[in-house]
């Protein structure tokens, strides 16, 4: 079960909850409403999107107090319980695909690239509910394009290379170095795709779970974490998409 799938049913069981309590359904559980708002207020992709009156009321009790002086009638409190948590149900309902996703799962998936194809798949998964692991992911994902690219061409490189490194060696052995053109526009889109690779590693570095941090160590949103795997998908796209195009003119020349 994903991570937003889990999240889905966590605030469903909580509805049901809160409506059985506040409609005078026999059952309702305060120790399941207490360890359910515990997970989901810890969530960071979904704590700010919960009700307020949830995210103030730690008890079923504070919740009476609060719902019975709103609302009279069982009729009149479930309205307004759905309204509340349609807006959260809705956003964990809908799948969170966008074309280029679609676009680069279904070119990887051809590849038959298996730890490629995985690091994408992990990515995408912790978009939202791990901003941290996704990011990770996102590196991942570029560190092992760049190594199967390598790989291919014969080209030599060290495992301990850091991703910039690594990605350049790529770039020069595809002939994507802005150092290698002439025309300035070609040079500027390629030293971009240099910088979102070193910003990449820095985001990764900094933010990323694969380090320790401090007291003072800052955590990615679900926005940075968006940003990363984006960029590393389009980059990536890029450079197996101009390997293929240049393997395929080698064997044309064959």
């Amino acid at each position: 079960m994903t991570e937003s799938r889990a999240l889905l049913e966590k605030v469903e069981a909580l509805k049901n909850i809160l409506v059985a309590f506040a409609t005078g359904v026999a059952g309702s559980s305060n120790a399941d409403y207490v360890e359910l708002r515990r997970e989901l207020v810890a969530a960071p992709s979904v704590k700010a999107q919960l009700p307020e009156f949830v995210r103030a009321c730690r008890d079923l009790y504070e919740f009476w107090g609060f719902i019975k002086s709103k609302y009279g009638t069982y009729a009149e409190r479930r309205e307004y319980l759905r309204g509340e948590f349609d807006p959260i149900l809705t956003y964990l309902e809908t799948p969170l695909v966008t074309p280029l996703d679609a676009a680069i799962s279904a070119h990887l998936g051809q590849l038959g690239w298996p730890v490629v194809t995985e690091a994408w798949e992990k990515a995408l998964e912790r978009r939202n509910d791990d901003p941290e692991g996704a990011v990770t992911a996102a590196r991942a994902l570029l560190e092992a394009v760049c190594k199967h690219v390598l790989d291919d061409l014969s080209m030599p490189y060290d495992d301990s290379w850091k991703l910039p490194k690594l990605y350049g060696a790529t770039a020069h052995s595809l002939k994507l170095s802005a150092s290698q053109h002439s025309e300035q526009v070609f040079k500027q889109i390629l030293s971009g795709c240099q910088s979102v690779v070193e910003g990449l590693g820095a985001l990764r570095n900094d933010l990323g779970d694969a380090h320790g941090q401090g007291k003072k160590g800052y955590k990615p949103a679900p926005r940075h974490a968006e940003l990363a795997v984006n960029l590393a998908g389009a980059v990536a796209l890029f450079l197996i998409a101009t390997h293929e195009a240049q393997q395929g003119k080698r064997s044309d020349s064959t």
